[in-house]
């Protein structure tokens, strides 16, 4: 039987933090999806951090999922970690994957109606989508006969991992590369780091309560989500107001004219939205 909480003061602010983070974290696709109605325009979003985040947060939620839901696996679990230990999964985390990956699909559907100019899904995105999906397959098909589930969404926890590691990297680098953050949206970045570091806060407050830092390793891909979070938005953040600091209010319609080469050598071009360099 798993571990009751030693303090219902803790218990209640885990549940406070927990369902703050949800919120902050949810809200935090709002911004990127308003930007871009308002726009009508999604050039200066990287498509290529849209699949991959995709392909992580689908990863995470069959893991939050699986381990919140089946009792089987909790079975698991408690076998390796021992009986009195905590389930590290709590209801805020599926929710948030659940609304994580219909928000990301939905933005994923703006690119399809909206001016993209010369942006594109890579091939280097496309291949790693493949090779995790070909490796997840392949794992499901290994823990079937020995219904070695606690592994298998193990995997899945760690392809969320992986993928929280090098989503944010396109995006960070199309930046760099216009000198300018127009058509990413900061306040994604601001309630995303919100998110992250209540998320951490809230696996603290559980640690304090059981006295034991297994939450932290057991639970080791939300552990390396909080933090892999917060150092990417801490990189948009100095990207935003610090590197490539906007003049006017990217909300409000009214865009600094950015002048960019295109890559047939056509001249320069002037634009409320301007045309990716690729």
């Amino acid at each position: 039987m798993s571990s009751s909480w030693n303090s219902v003061g803790l218990e209640v602010l885990y549940q406070v933090i927990g369902w703050i983070a949800f919120a902050a974290w949810s809200f935090s696709f709002y911004p990127q999806v308003v930007l871009n109605y308002k726009r009508k325009s999604v050039v200066g979003l990287n498509f290529d951090f849209l699949v991959l985040n995709l392909t992580k947060h689908s990863s995470y939620l069959i893991y939050n999922a699986a381990l919140f839901f089946s009792p089987v696996i909790q079975k698991q679990y408690h076998d390796k970690f021992g009986d009195k230990e905590m389930i590290p999964v709590a209801a805020n985390d599926v929710a948030f994957s659940v609304h994580a990956v219909t928000l990301t699909a939905f933005t994923l559907s703006q690119v399809l109606i909206y001016e993209r100019g010369n942006q594109k899904v890579s091939k280097v995105c496309i291949s790693i989508t493949a090779v995790v999906s070909t490796a997840a397959i392949v794992c499901l098909i290994v823990a079937w006969p020995k219904s070695n589930w606690l592994w298998l969404i193990d995997v899945f926890n760690t392809i969320q991992v992986l993928m929280t590691a090098i989503k944010y990297i396109p995006q960070a680098v199309l930046n760099f590369r216009r000198k300018s953050t127009i058509g990413w949206s900061i306040g994604n970045i601001l309630l995303d780091l919100t998110g992250g570091v209540l998320n951490f806060g809230q696996m603290g407050v559980q640690s304090i309560d059981q006295n034991t830092l297994v939450n932290f390793y057991g639970n080791i891909g939300k552990t390396l989500l909080s933090l892999e979070v917060v150092f990417f938005d801490v990189i948009f953040i100095i990207q935003h107001y610090v590197l490539y600091p906007v003049k006017r209010d990217e909300n409000a319609g009214d865009y600094p004219v950015l002048h960019v080469q295109v890559k047939d050598g056509a001249k320069h071009q002037a634009e409320d939205t301007p045309v990716l360099d690729v």
